[in-house]
């Protein structure tokens, strides 16, 4: 499972002229599930976001998590972050989970997000979204599940 995960002063993704998901202050994640992924690779993405410490504290050192300052996280599914470009420049996608598993693992995360008690925005699954952002910062942190040992 892959993520890029953005430090936003604000964010949010609509669907044909419609806003689905907005925040202030968070995180926006843009997350992408592969074939080979399980409940394992999400909980592991989901304590790690939740954990980031990106923000900063008084000191003006990244020191905080997105809890601590009481910021939202809005997630957006992004089966695109499995592209791979390496045998020619149109991207093949052959390791992103098919539809239905990457349903099951994306709603899976965003269930774990909230039941840290954090308030979790979300796009629409399989739309055409238009994603605003305001990346503070910038701060941009790329996550990966098969790269956490």
């Amino acid at each position: 499972m892959r993520a890029v995960v953005q430090r936003v002063g604000r964010a949010q993704v609509t669907v044909s002229g419609e806003i689905v998901g907005e925040i202030g202050p968070g995180l926006l994640v843009l997350l992408g599930v592969g074939k080979a992924d399980t409940t394992t690779d999400a909980d592991y993405l989901a304590e790690k976001t939740i954990g980031l410490r990106i923000f900063e504290d008084g000191d003006g050192k990244m020191n905080l998590s997105v809890r601590e300052i009481s910021g939202a996280i809005l997630v957006v599914s992004q089966f695109t972050l499995y592209g791979d470009v390496r045998r020619g420049k149109r991207p093949s996608f052959d390791d992103a989970a098919p539809p239905q598993q990457a349903r099951e693992l994306y709603e899976y995360f965003v269930e774990r997000i909230r039941s840290a008690g954090l308030r979790c925005e979300t796009g629409r699954f399989q739309a055409m979204m238009q994603v605003e952002l305001v990346n503070e910062g910038p701060v941009t942190i790329l996550l990966d599940s098969t790269k956490a040992s």
